[in-house]
């Protein structure tokens, strides 16, 4: 550097010796600022003008205390002397936080004021001394002063900082910024002879204060001041609240605040995960202010008030809760930005020291500690962001599953239905975490900028106006970026709207797999899930083809930038040495990570703002009107349920009127009947006493505690003790009362656990009786004032219902008000009224005799009854035969029963039905890799990547290689052949680099897809059993994996799916949750899913980067250890050339050590993903869908003979025998009954004949043919079924009843009319094709039931079964469908599982089941006369 130059950083000097007044002004102005900010004497002037703002900033505030003091001497109550804090149920706690920068000011003040004596007690005071003494003065006073005011602090526990002493620690930062950079400045470019002692020391000192600053500088962003208040009251309940339930101590919340620099706090962890795989409890917990419980609280603080019409809320919100954790990433990527570029700047100093003849060691040394310092900075800044950036990250995804979580729980019926299931679990998975990996790139897009800018400088200190080209060069670069990226958000926007059909596909299969096996449309569904896939695949391939050249060209954009850079300045004839070249390609390898992942950064955005704006759709989506119910828990009014002109509806939007009631009067323990047709709004009365429906007008009052039984059983996936209870305590009097009327006690005692067997997914192994009776149970259990019954008597068989209907609702509830939907005419006469519904309408109201006389629509409803009672009691036409066929069943059955039950009371298994997830341990085993890698294109795909790959590296090697050898002094190498063949190499490696983009997207793309199809298949050919045992939330989780350290990632992948299964379980559910107000249970359920979901989440970013930082680190001292070497060793053996080669790589060696550990981990991590897919594709196959070879004729089966021939079943081969060697034979044309108990194993008969359940033993021949040797497809596609519950998938009418298209209209139409819908259909303005929402929502269940029934109408199958086909309908609507059925069904063979005695006595025989077939079996025969 110039003598003219350096005046400015070596002179003590207050005059700007080297600021020349007849440069341009832009010059002027810069010599101006560099002379203020950089010189010595201006410096202290600076600092000493910020001190003196300070203190007369504090007394300014001291002087207006004092006369507020005095001005209020008559007020005694003032507050001006009274403690900030004076709540006498409260205390203090002082952390780290305020002892730590109490005694760093102490120090300071104390070494200042011994520097201020030093310099005033010298002989000689000349004008600079005169300036250096005042400066030391000034900073002693300051930090004197500011050790009173933390003391005042303390005194009074102000638990924040005061905004004046925060300020000042910020500008006190600037300022020793500013001190370091010139010290830097003066140590790499001015002479040690030409430099003040005095300024050498200062710069030492410089440093020192740099790194106190920085700590004072977190401190004033944080504004805390360590002086934490307690409140007696809040540390017993949080005590009893949160930290009841710990099983481990969090780490982090307890570690000090060096281990939480160094990631310490890990170690216990890390050492027990070393010793033993890790455990979900092994897990410590999170910090409090981490929980998913605070950050749910902080969610609804800062949501915009209405008055505040923002229209983006999510994203307004998650500023406000979480602007600190951003600005502390930010000042952290800050600091690494400011010591980034000492690396390189440092390398021309190093050759030029090697290149000395006799250089100075103390030269030397004093760069290589420069180097450490910096270098050891950037290292704990970067993963410190990176740490607090994920931890940001996860934080942000709590509060997006809690506050989505809390809106699935309050949405309007329109709103649930247009968002569907399928698309709030993508907000919960897919937004929820691209907001949360967005956190990582957040603040590099605005520092890029900044970073070019630094590096353009830099280059053109060396350079000169060669930099000019790297300018244009990188514009370029952006300018493309932006256009690619501006088309890349259409992709993202494609992407997203396809996986959401794909996701919603998926959840309706896995919810519904049971139906689909039944009529063997596995085929269809994967054929409509595949092509979803498919237009999201195409999509994500034009993205990711897209995405490929951006990265191609962005990888290789550096090196053209150092071409072009390089050619200009060889074109311009600027000399280039070793240290010119090598600090010039360091630079732009820095600069080469932000024009790389700027794309990225870019991607994430426009992904988070999409999520973002899909979060924003959902959480404005309109609620349930609180308001709507006058509710009163505790009114002691008569009336109980009153409504007066209410009108309703279902949309929400359009408020078309779904129900009218004009006045209704349910008085306190009343038991009122709501009977009508189906359709006619029965469900949709419940549904408005609950709230559920839109109020359109009218007044609607509810006086007492609410109990809700709805008409489809809601199940939760937990043992049946815990469905009853419902988040009660345990009354066991009163729980085996409820046992009893509920008529649950015989189904326990045949279940092996008992009241603990766990019931699965959506109730799936409990009869349709069951899943009843227990939700009945959980009603009578809660003990509420006002029950709403919804046809609860249709699934269970007459026994059963008189049972309930005299013990429970006239014994148990007989002091509690009820209103009871049902079809069960008997039942009517005991009601104190009965309600007639027809059209949304309540046309009839009295008691049974009064509407008897008045005829019409009940009179109807009755005649229709008694018309079929008459059947069982006269015969109609038929005579009771006393013959009575008995099948033979063997002696040892009774052997085989009794030993069966001694077993299982000696031999108690596990009472899960849901098995754990299966989760490996240790490392990922090398099978998994081979599976991945050679997926696609087998070991030839491995070895072109592998070949390209290498090729890649190869040419960027030759690059620097070149760049060595030209600028060596040994050798010379004309300006013109050194940029062509740098040129030449640059230009291949942009061609190995596109070409390995593309095939490196095309092999994953490939790859990913045949996983997909792969595990699709594996599911849809995996038993009935798998779907039993296992949630669908797990299957659904196998998309949403995040990698970290393998056996937290293991425990963060399986603690996810509990999540995501809970939120479908809760959708299903939400009108009962509501209706019983345990909305406050399930989000309190919520939140502690999540929390252990976060906690491994957590843990596995601490195991990142207590990994990273400790390489990274290592990597830092390797690069130092091996300066000294390469600087000390004599020139011969190590030329100046290779010095600044081998420094331009050992720069990175720090990070490139970590990455290259962290990509070895990261691998393995994803390829747990890999493990857990493959687990799915490898899944247990039920038997082969076709075998072409015993492929049943085209008309099989042409007489629908049914003979079964010892016949054996077990569920799994863990449970014991259901049938035990039945023998039966069915006639071809027989219309068979089967009749018993609730869950005495009438519908696994019908699961059997379908090979749902394989037997263990013995045949089943239907017309000739061993159904065991056919294909599963088909033996389904001949049966038709109408299955016991009636459902329907997200499309049409047209796609439900005929959902293969393989009929015309005419018959569609024809099928509607004859099961008695083709009036609701036409009704609706679409017709055949009127939407069906997911589940059939909008279509009431007995409606559903006529859906199903018309499509098997459509397929005039030869063997029908029939499983409660008709048990939501009213007895007038059965009678027209068992005649239909009569008439169209005349020569089929007809097994019907009823309840109903008329929908029996029009059987031939009746099969009578008890106790799962354990018992003797009989066949009751009826004769024609």
């Amino acid at each position: 550097m110039s003598s003219s130059s350096s005046s400015w950083l070596t002179s003590s000097s207050c005059s700007p010796l080297s600021v020349d007044s007849s440069s341009p002004t832009s010059q002027l102005v810069a010599q101006w600022l560099r002379f203020i900010f950089l010189s010595p004497c201006p410096q202290r002037l600076l600092l000493s003008a910020i001190d003196l703002i300070f203190l007369i900033t504090l007394l300014a505030f001291a002087a207006q205390k004092i006369y507020s003091r005095f001005s209020s001497n008559a007020n005694s109550g003032s507050t001006i002397t009274k403690p900030l804090l004076q709540d006498k149920d409260s205390d203090y706690k002082v952390t780290l936080w305020f002892k730590l920068p109490l005694l760093v000011t102490s120090l300071l003040a104390l070494t200042y004021t011994v520097l201020s004596i030093l310099a005033f007690t010298q002989s000689n005071l000349a004008s600079w001394r005169q300036i250096e003494a005042l400066f030391r003065l000034a900073q002693a006073i300051t930090n004197i002063v500011i050790v009173i005011l933390m003391v005042h602090e303390k005194k009074f526990k102000a638990p924040k900082h005061p905004l004046s002493l925060r300020f000042y620690w910020i500008a006190n930062f600037v300022a020793a910024f500013l001190f370091a950079t010139s010290a830097i400045i003066r140590l790499v470019s001015v002479e040690e002879s030409s430099l003040e002692a005095n300024l050498r020391v200062d710069d030492v000192f410089s440093f020192i204060n740099l790194a106190v600053s920085l700590f004072l500088l977190v401190i004033a962003i944080k504004g805390s001041s360590g002086i934490d208040a307690i409140r007696i009251s809040d540390v017993i309940e949080s005590s009893r609240t949160w930290l009841s339930n710990d099983r481990t101590t969090s780490l982090y919340g307890n570690a000090s605040l060096f281990s939480k620099t160094v990631w310490l706090w890990m170690n216990p962890l890390l050492n027990k995960g070393y010793t033993t795989p890790l455990k979900l409890q092994d897990v410590p917990t999170l910090p409090l202010e981490f929980r998913a419980e605070r950050m749910s609280e902080l969610f609804q603080e800062y949501w915009p008030k209405p008055e505040e019409n923002s229209k983006h809320p999510v994203g307004f919100t998650l500023l406000r809760c979480f602007w600190k954790h951003i600005a502390f990433t930010g000042f952290l990527a800050v600091v690494r930005l400011a010591v980034m570029y000492i690396g390189p700047m440092l390398i021309q100093s190093f050759v030029d020291f090697t290149s000395k003849a006799n250089p100075s060691p103390y030269e030397g040394l004093v760069l290589i500690s420069i180097l450490l310092v910096a270098k050891s900075i950037e290292v704990l800044s970067v993963h410190q962001f990176n740490f607090h950036s994920q931890k940001l990250g996860m934080l942000i995804r709590s509060s997006i599953i809690t506050s989505v979580y809390k809106k699935g729980l309050r949405l309007s019926s329109t709103a649930r239905q247009a968002h569907g299931t399928g698309q709030i679990v993508n907000h919960m998975a897919v937004d929820a975490q691209q907001l949360s990996d967005l956190m990582l790139q957040l603040h590099p897009i605005w520092l890029m900028p900044l970073q070019v800018a630094a590096a353009l400088a830099l280059i053109y200190t060396y350079v000169g106006l060669s930099a000019v080209a790297a300018l244009l060069g990188t514009a370029v670069v952006f300018v493309f970026t932006l256009i690619r990226t501006k088309k890349s958000n259409s992709f993202q926007f494609r992407i997203m709207m396809s996986r959401d059909l794909r996701m919603k596909a998926i959840n309706e299969l896995l919810n519904n797999m049971r139906v689909i096996k039944f009529q063997a449309w596995e085929d269809y569904f994967g054929n409509k899930i595949r092509q979803f896939r498919q237009a999201e695949h195409g999509w994500i391939g034009k993205f990711l083809y897209y995405f490929a050249v951006n990265m191609a060209i962005l990888s290789t954009a550096p090196l053209l930038v150092t071409v072009l850079t390089f050619g200009t300045a060889t074109f311009l004839g600027i000399p280039l040495n070793a240290g010119t070249v090598f600090t010039i390609t360091s630079v732009i390898k820095i600069l080469q990570e932000p024009v790389r992942t700027f794309p990225q950064a870019l991607m994430l955005i426009s992904q988070a703002m999409v999520s973002l704006g899909r979060l924003d759709e959902f959480m404005m989506s309109k609620e349930r009107d609180e308001n709507a119910v006058q509710r009163d828990d505790k009114c002691e009014s008569d009336i109980a349920v009153e409504m007066k002109d209410a009108k309703f509806s279902w949309d929400d939007e359009e408020g078309n009127e779904a129900l009218k009631v004009e006045e209704l009067e349910i008085r306190r323990g009343d038991h009122a009947a709501v009977v009508g047709t189906v359709g006619s709004g029965k469900s949709s009365l419940l549904a408005s006493v609950l709230g559920e429906m839109y109020k359109i007008s009218g007044k609607v009052r509810v006086c007492g505690t609410v109990a809700y039984v709805a008409q489809t059983s809601w199940i939760q996936n937990a043992t049946i003790q815990e469905n009853i209870l419902f988040g009660l305590p345990m009354n066991q009097k009163k729980y085996k009362e409820v046992i009893r009327v509920c008529c649950l006690d015989k189904d326990l005692e045949m279940m092996e656990h008992g009241d603990q067997t766990e019931i699965g997914e959506r109730g799936i192994n409990l009869s349709g009786g069951q899943k009843q009776r227990v939700q009945l149970a959980r009603a009578v259990y809660q003990d509420c004032d006002i029950y709403l019954l919804d046809d609860i008597f249709s699934a269970v068989d007459a026994q059963t219902g008189s049972f309930i209907f005299k013990e429970c609702v006239m014994g148990a509830l007989r002091h509690k008000t009820i209103l009871l939907v049902t079809h069960q005419v008997d039942f009517l006469h005991n009601v104190d009224s009965i309600m007639v519904m027809r059209d949304g309408r309540i046309v009839q109201s009295g008691k049974y005799d009064e509407l008897l006389k008045a005829g019409l629509d009940f009179g109807a409803l009755v005649a229709a009854h008694e018309s079929a009672m008459e059947i069982t009691e006269t015969g109609d036409g038929f005579s009771q035969s006393p013959k009575l066929a008995r099948i033979p069943s063997k002696e040892k059955e009774s052997a085989g029963e009794k030993q069966s039950q001694e077993q299982s009371k000696s031999d108690k298994g596990s009472s899960k039905l849901i098995e754990e997830e299966e989760r490996e341990t240790g490392q990922v085993n090398l099978r998994v890799y081979k599976h991945y890698f050679t997926e696609a294109f087998g070991w030839w795909g491995v070895a072109l990547m592998l070949a390209m790959s290498l090729a890649w590296i190869i040419a960027f090697l030759a690059g620097d290689y070149w760049l060595a050898f030209a600028t060596s002094e040994a050798y010379t190498v004309p300006s013109f052949i050194f940029i062509i063949v740098y040129a030449a190499i640059a230009a291949v490696s942009c061609i190995v680099v596109m070409i390995r983009s593309f095939l490196f997207t095309y092999w994953g793309l490939k790859t990913s897809q045949s996983f997909f199809i792969g595990m699709l298949d594996s599911i849809l050919h995996a038993p009935m059993s798998f779907f039993d045992t296992t949630p669908s939330g797990r299957i659904l989780s196998r998309k949403y994996y995040i990698a970290s350290s393998r056996e937290l990632t293991r425990l963060d992948s399986i603690t996810k799916a509990p999540v995501i299964h809970h939120f479908s379980e809760t959708i299903s559910g939400v009108m009962t949750i509501r209706g019983f107000r345990k909305q406050g249970a399930f989000c309190q359920e919520n939140l502690d899913r999540v929390n252990a979901s976060l906690r491994m989440d957590f843990h596995n970013n601490g195991a990142n980067e207590w990994l990273g930082f400790r390489l990274d680190f290592t990597g830092v001292v390797f690069l130092c250890i091996a300066t000294v070497f390469m600087i000390f060793l004599p020139s011969a053996i190590i030329r100046p050339e290779y010095v600044g080669l081998s420094l331009s790589y050992g720069l990175a060696l720090s990070s490139l050590l970590s990455f290259t550990i962290s990509m070895t981990c990261s691998v393995e991590n994803k390829m747990v993903s890999v493990e857990r897919i493959k687990q799915f594709t490898n899944l247990p196959s039920e038997a082969p869908w076709t075998i072409p070879e015993r492929t049943p004729p085209q008309d099989w089966p042409s007489h629908g003979n049914i003979e079964l021939d010892n016949l054996q079943v077990r569920y799994r081969s863990n449970t014991p025998l259901v049938l035990k060697g039945v023998s039966l034979t069915i006639q071809g044309g027989e219309k068979i009954g089967v009749v018993g108990r609730t869950g005495s194993g009438k519908s696994t008969l019908i699961q059997v004949l379908f090979r749902l359940i394989e037997p263990s033993a013995g045949k089943i021949i239907i017309d000739g043919i061993n159904i065991c040797n056919v294909g599963l497809h088909d033996l389904r596609s001949r049966f038709g079924i109408i299955p016991q519950e009636p459902v329907l998938f997200q499309g049409t009418v047209r796609s439900n009843i005929d959902p293969l298209g393989l009929y015309s209209d005419e018959e569609i139409w024809k099928s509607l009319e004859r099961c008695q819908l083709k009036d609701a259909v036409t009704a609706k303005p679409e017709k055949l094709e009127a939407s069906v929402v997911d589940g059939g929502d909008n279509w009431s269940v007995g409606q559903r039931q006529l859906l199903c029934l018309g499509r098997i109408m459509l397929k005039h199958s030869r063997i029908l079964f029939m499983d409660e086909a008709t048990a939501s309908v009213d007895s007038q609507t059965d009678a027209v469908i068992q005649k239909i059925i009569r008439e169209d069904f005349a020569d089929r063979t007809i097994i019907s599982i009823a309840h109903r005695i008329p929908t029996v006595m029009d059987c031939d025989r009746v099969l009578v089941i008890d106790a799962g077939m354990s018992k003797d079996l009989y066949l009751l025969c009826f004769v024609h006369k």
